[in-house]
C-alpha cells in the first residue's frame, strides 16, 4: 500500500470523527455511540456511495475515485478548499518517484533575499529546511544557531525540528502552540503532495518519536498551509514585539517559500527590529547571506 493511499484512509477517519450527526442534518438516536464522529455508514449515505466502497477507500483497497465522488465527500465531511485539495491529492495513485536531489537555493531566490535589508527573512525548503536567512533574520529567530549553518546540508537547522525539541525556538514564541499547529498543517499538506518522500518521512518519524505535542497535531491531520499571520516574540535581546511573517513564493522554486518578518513603521516592535540590527556585527550585517558554492 502507497504512502498516499494510507494517509488518504487516517485523513478520512480524522474527518469522519470531527463530525457528529447533528452537525449533517442526520437524527441523534438515543442510546451511547460506539465510534467518535460520524459512522460509515452515515458518511457513505450522505456521500451518495456504497458503504463497502467507501470502507475500501478508508482502508487503501479502491483505485483512483472519481473526481464526482472525491467532491462528494469532501461535502458530506465539510472539507474547506485547502482540505478538499488535500483529498483529491491523496487519492491520485501516482508512480513512486525517486527521492528528489538536495534543495539548492536558487540564485534568484538569492537576488530576492538580497533585497531585504532591513527586514528579517527566510528562506524555508518544502520540508521546512532553512536554505538561507540574512543577518536580522537568523538574528531574530535564530541567533543561538551557527549562521552559516544552511550552507552545510548535512547541518541544516530545520523550522519544525526547531519549533519542537529547541528550547530557545519553544520560548521564543509567546503563543507556542499556535504557531506549532500552522506548521504542521503545513507539512501535512506537503506530505500530501509528496507522499512518498522518504526524507519528509524521516521528518516526520523523528518527530513523533521524540515530540508528543507533535504527535497530538500530526494525529488531529489538519491541513492548511503557513499564510500570513502575527505572532507576540520573547526575544532574548531586544524582549517582548509583535511581528508579522509573511509567505513570499520565489517564481522558479515553487516549493520554496521566503517567510518576510514585518512590523509596522514606526511601532515599538519596528524600534526593537532597529535595536536588534544595531547589535550584529557591521560584517556580517554587510554579508546578508553566508555565499554557496
Amino acid at each position: 500500500m502507497s504512502g498516499g493511499a494510507v494517509q488518504l484512509g487516517e485523513f478520512l477517519r480524522a474527518r469522519r470523527a470531527r463530525l457528529r450527526p447533528e452537525d449533517v442534518g442526520l437524527p441523534e438516536f438515543p442510546g451511547r455511540r460506539r465510534v467518535t464522529g460520524l459512522r460509515r455508514e452515515e458518511l457513505a449515505q450522505l456521500a451518495g456511495v456504497s458503504v463497502s466502497y467507501y470502507t475500501r477507500l478508508e482502508q487503501g483497497q479502491s483505485g483512483n475515485a472519481s473526481a464526482a465522488i472525491l467532491d462528494a465527500l469532501a461535502s458530506a465531511l465539510q472539507l474547506d478548499e485547502h482540505e478538499h485539495e488535500h483529498l483529491r491529492r491523496l487519492a491520485t495513485r501516482r508512480p513512486r518517484a525517486e527521492q528528489p536531489p538536495q534543495e539548492r537555493l536558487h540564485p534568484l531566490t538569492r537576488d530576492l533575499m538580497c533585497a531585504f535589508e532591513t527586514a528579517p527573512a527566510v528562506v524555508l525548503g518544502r520540508r521546512t529546511d532553512i536554505l538561507a536567512w540574512n543577518a536580522l533574520g537568523h538574528a531574530l529567530l535564530a541567533g543561538h544557531i551557527d549562521r552559516a549553518a544552511p550552507d552545510r546540508p548535512a547541518d541544516r537547522p530545520n523550522q519544525a525540528r526547531m519549533l519542537f525539541l529547541d528550547s530557545h525556538t519553544r520560548d521564543l514564541y509567546a503563543d507556542w502552540p499556535r504557531k506549532a499547529r500552522a506548521v504542521v498543517g503545513n507539512l501535512r499538506l506537503v506530505a500530501g503532495r509528496h507522499p512518498d518522500d522518504t526524507l519528509l518521512a524521516a521528518l516526520i518519524g523523528e518527530l513523533s518519536m521524540k515530540s508528543p505535542e507533535f504527535v497530538k497535531l500530526w494525529s488531529d491531520h489538519r491541513v492548511k498551509p503557513c499564510e500570513a499571520d502575527a505572532y507576540d516574540l520573547h526575544h532574548p535581546l531586544v524582549g517582548p514585539l509583535t511581528v508579522t511573517q509573511q509567505i513570499l513564493i520565489p517564481a522558479r522554486s515553487p516549493e520554496h517559500s521566503v517567510v518576510v518578518v514585518t512590523t509596522p513603521q514606526g511601532s515599538s516592535a519596528a524600534d526593537s527590529l532597529a535595536l536588534l540590527a544595531q547589535s550584529i556585527p557591521a560584517e556580517a550585517r554587510r554579508s546578508l547571506l553566508p555565499v554557496q558554492r
